[in-house]
């Protein structure tokens, strides 16, 4: 019997509260909610094994969101001091120790997991996914794509999990403050390693995102009252955490907005015209 993995197991008895499966020396129980109508001794069934909240081995005719072997967002019930417990379609949640976290999660977040069995023979999640996922996508540069945030590094950027499954980076000069671990991101593929891997970019090329940039400073000025307290001579951090872009990109959408005389730089600020 293979804990944390659908298989189909034969009925070898039939009690009040069930059916045990499997064989007079390996047996494991299926509760009678979990048991077919008209199931009788010789039967197969495909179920998945996990233990109960006894520790208990137990079967389950229910489809678990997750398997060993695969990857799957899964959303966060609830959290404790030791970790969190991830909803996965079964009764008893599924556990996600502290140290298994590549960020710390929040009740509601989502997050990519793999399946492992620990020391005391429990299925647990892990965050830790990056050498289970593959390099072998269909895509090429330019490609847009989708994918989840599931690590991030100070050094090499925010990593990707492209359709939940293949391996990609944002790297850090890519980056803005407001990505997170667990965030949802529609990107387009800058390129294609040698190695498979793909580097994102959740901006658009430099003339559609300068449209992009140039409205979305022209609505900051206006959640301003028509003036923004800097200029584009700002501080790259300051700009980074109020706009998400680069000083290059905030520099580029002004210089639009100049040019179409919708706004004017002043000693202290930009004002709206």
């Amino acid at each position: 019997m293979k804990l944390g993995e659908k298989q189909v197991l034969t009925v070898v008895k039939i009690v009040d509260f069930g059916v045990y499966l499997g064989s007079d020396e390996e047996r494991v129980l299926l509760p009678k909610k979990q048991v077919p109508s008209g199931i009788e001794v010789g039967d197969p069934i495909e179920v998945f094994l996990y233990k109960d909240s006894s520790d208990r081995l137990i079967a389950t005719t229910n489809e678990p969101k997750l398997t060993i072997g695969q990857l799957a967002v899964l959303e966060v019930a609830d959290t404790s001091r030791m970790g969190a417990f991830l909803n996965w379609g079964l009764e008893k949640d599924l556990f996600l120790p502290f140290k298994q976290q590549t960020a710390k999660v929040e009740k509601g977040d989502h997050c990519l997991v793999t399946l492992y069995i620990d020391k005391s023979d429990r299925l647990c999640a892990t965050m830790k996914v990056y050498h289970q996922l593959r390099t072998d996508s269909p895509y090429k540069k330019d490609d847009k794509v989708s994918g989840i945030i599931y690590d991030r590094s100070d050094e090499f950027g925010m990593f990707v999990a492209v359709d939940n499954q293949f391996s990609a980076r944002i790297p850090k000069k890519e980056c803005n403050g407001r990505l997170r671990v667990g965030d949802m991101i529609d990107a387009r593929v800058t390129a294609v390693k040698e190695d498979g891997k793909l580097d994102l970019s959740v901006r658009d090329k430099i003339p559609e995102q300068m449209d992009k940039d140039a409205e979305q400073i022209l609505q900051e000025i206006k959640n301003h009252g028509g003036k923004l307290p800097f200029t584009d001579k700002a501080d790259p951090e300051v700009i980074k955490e109020e706009f998400g872009m680069s000083k290059a990109a905030f520099k580029r959408a002004v210089g639009r907005l100049l040019k179409q005389k919708k706004i004017e730089i002043l000693e202290n600020g930009i004002r709206m015209r």
